[in-house]
């Protein structure tokens, strides 16, 4: 008696030993996320993911694409998978693209509409807004470099007048070309935010890195 208590015993055990990989190893993944990561996906008795290569600017694209798997401040881990992981309840992927987000090249891009993405109303004036405070930061700085520069000419010009003359104009042109952007800055989102009050163009929506 006590043999056979101790084989169904034995065999209960070695059953459960058995099914326990299967039952855990239920992971499924799809075969590229939003940003490019392409895993090696080994299927067998388990599903398992190994990562080979990262594209250069995955983490900044899945904290743009997947906010709530990757917040801003935290630092994405590409060989975890997660971004390929399937729902195995629904059968589709556990954690999609947040709706009215864009990764370009300018960095993320926001709609500001979490329901029709850049299909809705606002999705058009937040790229242009976004588009346009890019093309403005590099006006300013291309203004900002040419105010050292000419400042660079009148220290270096131990009193030579043409060049004092030369940094001196170098100066006023970046002083002036300061003036134009930050004025066109200013009357953009006075005119597409305070007067037409253009949905989605009020200065908020900015690429990020």
């Amino acid at each position: 008696m006590k043999k056979i208590v101790f084989l169904v015993l034995f065999f209960l055990a070695l059953l459960s030993i058995i099914q326990t990989p299967s039952f855990a190893a239920s992971k499924r993944y799809v075969t590229c996320d939003a940003c490019g990561l392409c895993p090696k996906i080994v299927n067998g008795t388990t599903s398992s993911c190994t990562v080979d290569f990262v594209p250069g600017d995955w983490k900044r694209c899945v904290k743009c694409l997947y906010p709530t798997l990757f917040p801003p401040a935290s630092n994405p881990n590409a060989a975890a998978c997660n971004s390929v992981l399937i729902n195995e309840t629904t059968g589709t992927v556990k954690f999609p693209v947040a709706s009215g987000r864009q990764f370009t090249m300018l960095g993320c891009i926001t709609s500001g509409s979490t329901v029709g993405g850049f299909a809705d109303k606002s999705g058009a004036p937040s790229f242009v807004q976004a588009l346009l405070n890019v093309l403005f930061t590099f006006a300013g700085g291309i203004a900002f470099l040419y105010l050292m520069y000419g400042g660079f000419i009148i220290i270096t010009s131990q009193a030579d007048p043409e060049r004092l003359n030369y940094g001196r104009r170098l100066i006023y042109g970046s002083i002036i070309g300061l003036i134009f952007t930050f004025g066109s800055v200013f009357i953009v989102n006075l005119i597409g935010s305070g007067i037409l009050r253009i949905p989605g163009f009020n200065g908020a929506v900015t690429p990020t890195p």
